[in-house]
């Protein structure tokens, strides 16, 4: 075992409860960790029987009376600098913060994006953040895109991680998004199942793909503009821009996107400030307006509302003047 530990090893009995689980199940429950981070710590060399056999298989079948023994190892140290970044909170406890990303930021960070993102901003005005998910992503547990603006939940602490991480892969939340799109649907509501994968040839998008995952997005209209068109979109699964593929793939490529809607100029005979909310867009016109879901910890309900930044909330305003 690697001596790379901050505390004697976690000794876990096997209950009659959990007699015929998988092993990952099993140690989740006993643990309170996070499943993700049970199979990583398997994978690792991390549990041993208690005979000090290395147990390396998540699928393995637990017995009644079994006993396991894990070791936590040490977090590294964290090499990202707290940033004071300003942040529109919309709620906030000890367990998790919700918040309303503005367009333009990155959550975590990632390649080309090691300063400025929301990970940046949490840890200056986080005390703490539980170390999960590897270290340049503490608390995340979903990311909305860089330029897709709105409300996203982090934790703040390993339990309320763990519960998170399990009701987003339950689907146990409410997200609804507002996306202003060119063209008009021939339906009202739409139930959109189609798999996303990578594109075939341009392996930095993504695409209808029958090899890919799946992805559930329901589609409503909410008002036509002329030859635009406002929707709300409810997301059922959570895969990498989900609704701009959707809804491209629908002939209803959202304003602005730089990557799933052809260049649009709008024409002459669109109004003067409707021309120049959709030309000073820089990004897609998409806002995760709406998330509710039970608090992890306490389970009350909770029901957030991210307001419109001013680019939507200027798009929005020229349309209904010009469409009425």
């Amino acid at each position: 075992m690697s001596a790379n530990t901050t505390a004697e090893p976690l000794r876990f009995t096997i209950s009659e409860a959990q007699d015929g689980q998988r092993l990952d199940a099993a140690l989740t429950t006993l643990s309170g960790l996070s499943r993700n981070h049970i199979q990583q710590l398997l994978k690792t060399g991390h549990v041993r029987n208690a005979q000090e056999k290395l147990i390396k298989q998540a699928s393995v079948k637990v017995r009644e009376g079994d006993r396991y023994l894990l070791i936590i190892p040490a977090l590294e140290p964290l090499s990202l600098e707290a940033e004071n970044i300003p942040l529109d909170i919309l709620f906030e406890d000890e367990h998790l913060i919700v918040v309303n990303k503005p367009a333009g930021m990155v959550v975590h960070p990632a390649h080309g994006h090691d300063h400025g993102t929301l990970v940046h901003a949490l840890l200056y005005h986080c005390d703490s953040l539980p170390g999960i998910n590897g270290m340049q992503r503490p608390g995340i547990v979903h990311r909305i895109d860089k330029g897709t603006s709105g409300s996203l939940v982090v934790a703040k602490s390993e339990m309320a991680h763990r519960k998170l991480t399990e009701m987003f892969a339950s689907h146990d939340l409410n997200r609804q998004y507002l996306a202003w799109c060119r063209g008009n649907p021939n339906w009202y509501s739409k139930h959109i199942e189609l798999p996303i994968g990578r594109h075939p040839q341009h392996r930095q998008k993504m695409a209808v793909n029958e090899q890919g995952k799946e992805a559930i997005t329901d589609a409503r209209l909410e008002r036509h503009f002329g030859p635009f068109s406002q929707l709300r979109l409810s997301l059922h699964t959570g895969r990498t821009h989900q609704i701009r593929v959707h809804l491209s793939f629908e002939k209803l490529p959202i304003l602005g996107d730089p990557i799933y809607a052809r260049s649009y100029n709008p024409s002459s005979n669109i109004s003067e400030p409707t021309r120049a909310a959709i030309q000073a867009l820089d990004r897609q016109a998409l806002h995760a307006q709406l998330l509710e879901f039970a608090h992890p910890i306490t389970g009350e309900q909770l029901s957030f509302t991210a307001p419109l930044p001013e680019d939507l909330s200027r798009l929005c305003s020229a349309l209904q003047q010009n469409y009425g």
